[in-house]
């Protein structure tokens, strides 16, 4: 540590490493608290959620290690509750609810974000805030989300930022308005009321904090932490060579069809500022695939923390040191009513663009290759065959992250803005009158390398009754190869097949939206892989065989990839 002020709550390394600490073991028992209570498949099996703990002046002071997008709808949701509700308004026992991009800074309409103000001596001290992704929230499609749809009004329901709970008593006309206005009411409502729930046990644990160490240490121990932030990323930033830096990644097309969609980052470093300028990037999209602001600057956090010290404390003080510069009425500005459900494959791709511009700045052994860089999502809906409801199951799937310096890329792993969990084919099948026929890694998928790239996903689902609805959003089935670096070769491209093997099998486009199923029929989705590192030719022969006896890698492959000699000489197949 560089040292700390005289009149600091903490003294010492030791005393500013326990106090974090003490921070995100609030955070910590919060997603615990909402994981665990949830109803949802998407939430407590899939922990689609995040949370964040705030101070009274809405400045981040520790976020849970969940799903990084969700910083943005969360930051932003705090920001616009004290734009919307002067503080000397709340009242202890009130929580607000919020998701609307536009009007409450939201980054799509399924992330409802419940904050809730915690009061110490009659004065609110703190904000505790979740987030859920809720499968559903009404609009033109199951799940809420079509790349194809035009405007936020098509999305499904918009929630400002609204006070839901008053001074401890709950509105239940304002919540049945809410969840009427989505498919599975009962569903939504269950899990609003636990999102309440988690927060009122974090506003409990922020006021303890405040009776154990006394408000006064807590305050000046927070403006250290976040002083402490600020001034170790901004040397970080001093560390690096001076220049600009710029890497294109592109996008199938704008969620309609039409031509690739160019994602232009550049990266300038002057001093101790970083400037984060995405000027020559694609128009506004005429479909879903627009960023709004919020997801725009969490995207943009997460690289450069993770690029250049994913150990720094997650909090406001990470935030001055970058400058983010994003055309007006571009796909990464875009203006209302803009649609934005599928930016999840945009993020992706913006953080991809940033990690490729870091390859000019880091060192060789710091850099990575493209890992698949797209978050593709399938939706199964119908009605349950268990109980008189409709059901919406959303799941979003991994692929193949990139190799480093240090070894093969991870198969079949979340990169980037997401980082929920797998639905286990167990629950999936227990809840939902649905069947999965195969979940596999995709053989050949990863770029061969000194390292070589991680495998994509292949995840195959049939219906098991008629009428069953299927949407998909997804990307790199036509652009966008998951890029190798220094030699490496790049990673595979995604792909979906309707009734693959069978006669009436059908190549489908990448992003499709409410195509009918019947019983027994099936769609398999398919993820890219990742680039490879370094030249294959330098790959360890115990490796190749690995790869090959292993089926990662058909034997036709690594040949083509690393020669048929070599190949024969890993497998044992040359005379000494």
């Amino acid at each position: 540590m560089d040292g700390t002020r005289e009149d600091s709550g903490l003294l010492d390394p030791i005393s500013m490493e326990v106090f974090s600490n003490r921070l995100l073991s609030i955070t910590e028992d919060m997603n615990n608290t909402l994981v665990r209570s949830s109803f949802s498949t998407n939430i407590k099996e899939r922990k689609d959620c995040s949370v964040a703990l705030f101070d009274g002046r809405g400045r981040l002071i520790a976020q849970g290690a969940q799903i990084p997008v969700h910083l943005g709808s969360l930051h932003g949701g705090v920001t616009a509750l004290l734009d919307a509700w002067p503080v000397a308004r709340m009242r202890e026992g009130d929580a607000f609810i919020c998701n609307d991009p536009y009007l409450a800074n939201g980054t799509h309409l399924p992330d409802i974000t419940v904050m809730t103000p915690a009061f110490w001596e009659g004065r609110v001290e703190f904000f505790v805030a979740n987030i859920g992704h809720h499968s559903d929230v009404g609009g033109a499609v199951p799940g809420s989300i079509a790349a194809s749809l035009r405007t936020v009004f098509e999305e499904g329901l918009r929630i400002p930022v609204i006070r839901i709970v008053r001074e401890g008593e709950l509105d239940e006309a304002l919540l049945r308005f809410i969840t009427c206005n989505m498919r599975d009411p009962e569903e939504r409502a269950l899990d609003l009321k636990v999102q309440i729930g988690t927060n009122e046990r974090g506003a409990e644990a922020a006021r303890a904090l405040a009776g154990q160490m006394g408000i006064a240490a807590v305050r000046r121990s927070i403006d250290d932490v976040i002083s402490y932030t600020r001034r170790r990323f901004r040397n970080r930033i001093a560390e690096l060579r001076p220049g600009e830096y710029t890497f294109t990644s592109f996008l199938d097309d704008d969620g309609l069809g039409g031509e690739p969609v160019p994602i232009v980052v550049t990266v300038r470093v002057a001093g101790d500022t970083l400037e984060v300028d995405f000027s020559g990037t694609g128009a506004q999209a005429r479909g879903a695939m627009n960023v709004p602001e919020n997801a725009l600057r969490a995207s943009v956090y997460y690289a450069v923390k993770s690029l250049l010290d994913p150990d720094l404390p997650p909090n406001t003080g990470l935030f001055d040191a970058v400058r983010i510069h994003a055309p007006a009425g571009s796909i990464v500005n875009p203006r209302p009513p803009a649609a934005v459900g599928a930016r999840a494959i945009t993020v992706q791709k913006i953080a991809g663009a940033l990690f490729g511009a870091f390859r000019g700045i880091l060192p060789p052994q710091r850099v990575m290759a493209s890992g698949n860089d797209v978050t593709p999502a399938i939706v199964y809906s119908g009605e349950l065959t268990r109980r008189a409801a409709p059901y919406v199951y959303l799941e979003t799937l991994g692929g193949g992250g990139g190799a480093r310096h240090g070894g093969d890329g991870m198969s079949a792993a979340h990169v980037h803005m997401t980082n929920t969990s797998n639905l286990p084919a167990e629950a999936l099948e227990i809840e939902y009158p649905l069947m999965v026929d195969e979940y596999a890694l995709v053989e050949n998928s990863g770029g061969a390398g000194r390292n070589r790239g991680g495998l994509g996903i292949a995840r195959q689902i049939s219906a098991r009754v008629d009428g069953t609805v299927f949407s998909l959003r997804s990307d790199s089935h036509l652009v966008g190869v998951p890029s190798g670096v220094f030699g490496g070769l790049d990673g595979r491209r995604a792909r979906a097949l309707k009734n693959p093997g069978r006669p009436d099998e059908e190549v489908l486009p990448s992003k499709v939206a409410r195509l009918e199923l019947a019983a027994g029929d099936s769609v398999r989705v398919e993820t890219p892989g990742g680039g490879g590192y370094g030249p294959p030719s330098e790959r360890p022969l115990a490796a190749i065989a690995g790869d090959v006896r292993s089926g990662r890698v058909s034997r036709a492959a690594a040949e083509r990839d690393y020669g048929v000699a070599r190949v024969a000489e890993a497998l044992g197949l040359t005379r000494s």
